[in-house]
Parts: C-alpha cells; structure tokens; sequence
C-alpha cells in the first residue's frame, strides 16, 4: 500500500434536503442521490508525489440509496497535473491504497457499477469553508454555487454544522445551500440543495483528528 496523505476543502452538493439524511444513515430526501463534489488540495502527497496545490471533481449519480448500489461515476482531476499527479489523484479518490471503509472514497467505490473514464481539463475551485461559499467551474460542463443557508423570515444568514467524531469523510462540516449543474456524461440540476463545506485531513488510515 502506498502512504499517501490530504489536506484540503470540499464542497459537496447533492439533491437531498438540507441536512442530508444520508449523514444520519437514513435513506435520501427523494429516494436517489445525485452529488457533485469539488475539492481542492492544499497539501498531500501520495508517496514521493507531491498533489499540493491541485483541484479535482467527483460526479456521482445512484439510482436509489447509495449503499444499494448500481451507482455511476465521473472524475475529472485538474489538467496542470503531471502523469504521476494525476494517477495520485486517481488512486486516492478511486479509494485504492486504503485500508477498507477508512474513507468516503474507499467506501464508495464498491457502490458503482459504471465507472467512467477519468477527464483532464482546467477546474476554478474557490471555497471557503467558514463563510460557507463556494464556486466552482469545469470549462462549460460543470458549475457549482454555494452560500449559506438563509432564515426564511428574515433573509440572514443560518449557521448549522454536523459533527461526525467516528466519520469517514470530516470531522465537522458546515451546512449550506447549493446549486449545480453537469451537462457532461452523468448531467444533473441541483437548484438550493444540501450543501457541505468542509476541512478535510485524509490518510490511508481515515480522517485524522485535530
């Protein structure tokens, strides 16, 4: 196996209602779940292959509870990454060289029965996780759009986390809203859905505490 460790932030956006029941091992809002996460590695390495600086994109499609299976999948990994980096990034978010369900991406990768061919093109990832904004574009096959959650009555901004001491994915994330589209291979619309801004600090051992 080889050591390879992540830091970074995520957007997530998937279809559910916020809050996203999938978190509380309960079945999805609609009964499916279409996701587009966005992530952007500020330090890692994956043995001697230094993945700092580089921004990658899941695009998941299941047609019912994730842990049912028969799910598709779409990564596109940033195009300035070299051969080696990009078969880092592969191997890390295909969930290989990782001791089993230690994370999200090892847990997932035994739910797909149709993984695509991996994309290479140029991805603007900007995230801030405490603000609970994002945007994000992949040429014109992919946007994202987060913001926090607004009170209905009053319009401010509404602050609520998620905190997973045993999860396989983050520690606490912070809940938004978000809004999507993919008009590549698995195309979806997300309008002000379930989004998750999170820290992420991976190894092929899981998440590692503060």
């Amino acid at each position: 196996m080889i050591d390879w460790e992540l830091k970074g932030v995520e957007f997530a956006n998937c279809n559910c209602d916020y809050g996203c029941p999938c978190q509380f091992n309960a079945l999805p809002t609609h009964g499916d779940c279409h996701s587009i996460a966005a992530y952007r590695v500020d330090e890692g390495h994956f043995g001697d292959v230094d993945i700092s600086g580089l921004n990658a994109i899941g695009v998941y499609w299941w047609p019912e509870a994730i842990h049912f299976g028969n799910g598709r999948t779409l990564l596109i990994v940033d195009e300035r990454a070299s051969e080696a980096q990009r078969s880092a990034l592969l191997s890390i978010l295909n969930g290989e060289h990782t001791e089993p369900g230690k994370t999200i991406w090892n847990v997932i990768a035994a739910t797909f029965s149709e993984v695509l061919p991996p994309e290479f093109r140029p991805i603007q990832v900007d995230i801030d996780v405490e603000a609970r904004t994002g945007t994000v574009k992949v040429d014109d096959v992919i946007k994202m759009h987060g913001e926090p959650i607004r009170n209905p009555v009053t319009g401010e901004p509404y602050r609520a986390r998620i905190d997973l001491p045993d999860g396989f994915e983050y520690t606490i994330a912070e809940m938004g809203s978000g809004s999507s589209t993919s008009t590549g291979p698995i195309p979806m619309t997300l309008e002000n859905s379930y989004g998750q801004f999170a820290h992420l600090h991976l190894t092929n051992s899981g998440v590692v505490h503060p």
